[in-house]
Order: structure tokens, then sequence, then C-alpha cells
């Protein structure tokens, strides 16, 4: 495969149904993958995920002082949040770029040591699929990202979360091609469905991420001109759950171990959890659990392999 487009071109305001069709069809939602019941008769399915990104936040602005704020997320926040997810027994799922993974190879032994966590692909050093202007490369890129975190855990990694989010007009052949399980990158529903490309069944589940539910947004002040109250984070990722449990689907937050492990942050995080646990009936899971019951209640997804 050979270069790509450095740039979707935009969709024409002279278009016809069936250009507009076209443009938006290169990755749609198929359909809702919620089972009829979770395990031992949970309501709601909750996945804590944790994006280990680092130092790599800054790789295009590599200056000391604000390499330093990725570092912490090695030095200081991950192991509070693996602290907090140890105090109430609960599992987690970590995708790590694989350059992040090197340059701290002790956060890899700390995760796998609790034997409950999972770690997912998240790309070689964070980088933005659509900047990469190269099929090939990309390829290249994903290869050697699955292989570095399999030799390191000891298993190929059965999730993906695209660094950045971001899905190059080749990302979603080349994940079906390397045969994961899951995806989690997309934001078209707030339940596992499963990824259609071109208007095609794949059998590639997705299990939804979205901004409302990520600490970025709220905490970090490029993103959003402050740095608010974590009680008030609190309070929507509150919100969130409590939906999430009255329709019975799944609940993932996205945080950021050099985000969401400061200290009145890992807080907040600690007051939603025990909030959590407190209701009857929520199962908390890693995306892989989830992503394997899910494809268990789901034949056609086991007569349509992702690969």
């Amino acid at each position: 495969m050979g270069q790509q487009p450095s740039e979707v071109p935009p969709i024409p305001i002279d278009a016809t149904e069936e250009q507009v069709r076209q443009a938006v069809s290169l990755v749609r939602a198929g359909d809702k993958l919620t089972p009829k019941a979770w395990p031992n008769g949970a309501r709601v399915a909750v996945c804590l995920s944790f994006d280990v990104d680092n130092e790599l936040l800054w790789r295009r602005t590599p200056w000391p002082v604000p390499l330093s704020q990725g570092e912490y997320g090695a030095t200081t926040g991950l192991p509070r949040v693996l602290d907090l997810l140890d105090r109430h027994s609960i599992p987690a799922s970590f995708y790590i770029p694989a350059m992040s993974a090197a340059l701290h190879p002790q956060m890899i032994q700390d995760i796998l040591q609790r034997k409950r966590h999972e770690i997912g692909v998240h790309g070689w050093m964070h980088e933005n699929l659509t900047q990469v202007n190269d099929a090939a490369k990309e390829e290249q890129l994903l290869t050697q990202s699955i292989e570095y975190l399999t030799k390191a855990i000891g298993k190929r990694p059965v999730g993906i979360r695209a660094p950045a989010w971001e899905f190059s007009q080749s990302t979603m052949e080349q994940i079906r091609k390397a045969g994961f399980l899951y995806d989690s990158s997309f934001m078209a529903m707030d339940e596992p469905y499963e990824l259609l490309a071109s208007g095609q069944k794949t059998g590639m589940i997705e299990l939804p991420i979205n901004w409302i539910a990520d600490d970025y947004p709220y905490y970090e002040p490029e993103a959003s001109g402050s740095l608010p109250d974590p009680e008030l984070v609190y309070e929507v990722y509150k919100g969130e759950f409590d939906v999430a449990y009255r329709e019975r689907t799944m609940f993932i937050l996205t945080l950021h171990p050099h985000i969401s492990g400061h200290r009145s942050r890992i807080a907040a995080l600690e007051k939603l959890i025990v909030y959590m646990k407190a209701k009857p009936g929520v199962w908390f899971a890693t995306l892989e659990q989830v992503a394997e019951y899910v494809k268990a209640q789901h034949k056609e997804l086991q007569e349509n392999p992702s690969k």
C-alpha cells in the first residue's frame, strides 16, 4: 500500500445524496451489541481505561519542562492509579504507546503484577494516523507496536485504541488484518456496536469512548482554558454513569495518569468508584472482558471474524 491523501477532501455543498453517503461511510456504526444481560445479572458494565501517553504528548515540542508533565504520569500518576485500583480490587484497561512503555519499562511490570488488568495497543509513538500520510508506514508502526507489547506483556494484545483517537483511510483495514477483537476509538453510540467498513459488516466490536467521559477537556488548560474543581468533573462522570445504569448499557471512562493521577483528581475518581460500587449490579471489567462477553452473546460476530 502506498501513500494516502494527507487530508480528507471536504464534502461539497452541492454533493448528491450518494456522494454524501459515500463520503461518510468509510467507518460507520452497525448493529447495537449490548447483551440482553450482563454477567451475573449485572445492570451495567463499567470500564475504567487509562491512556498512558506520558512524554509522547509533547513529541513535537520536546522541551524539558513540558516533558516533565508527561514524566509525572510514569513516576507518580500511574502508581497512584494502580494503588487506587488495588484498594477497590477492580480491573482496568491500559492503552500504552510502545515507545512510552520503552521509556518506562517498570510500568508494564507494575500493571502485570496485579494480575487483573489489560494492556492494549495505542500506537508506536502516539502518532496521529491522519498525519502519517503513508499507508505502508502506518502498517509498519502498527506491526511494531503489536510486536513490542506482545513481547513485553507475554501475550498478543486483543484491543486497540487509536492514538489521538484518529483513523486514517487505511486504519480500519489494517486493524482488521491484525485480528483485533475490539476497537475503542469511535463515538457513534453509548454502548457496544459493530463497526461497518464502507457499509460492510466487519465482525469488529466497538467499545465507544467520548469526550464527555475523558479527563483531558476538563483538566488541561490548552483544552478548556481552565482547571475546574475535580468535584465538578465528578458530577459529570456520575451523571453519565447514572444514565448508563438506568439504560442497562455500559460506562467507559478514558483517563490519563499524568492528568487524573494528581492528588485532588485521584480523590475525585475514588469518590466516583465508591459511588458506583455502592449500586447493586455493577460489573467492573476490562474492555477485553466486555468484548469477549459481547462476542459470546452474538453468534454473527463469531461467523464474521474481524480478520
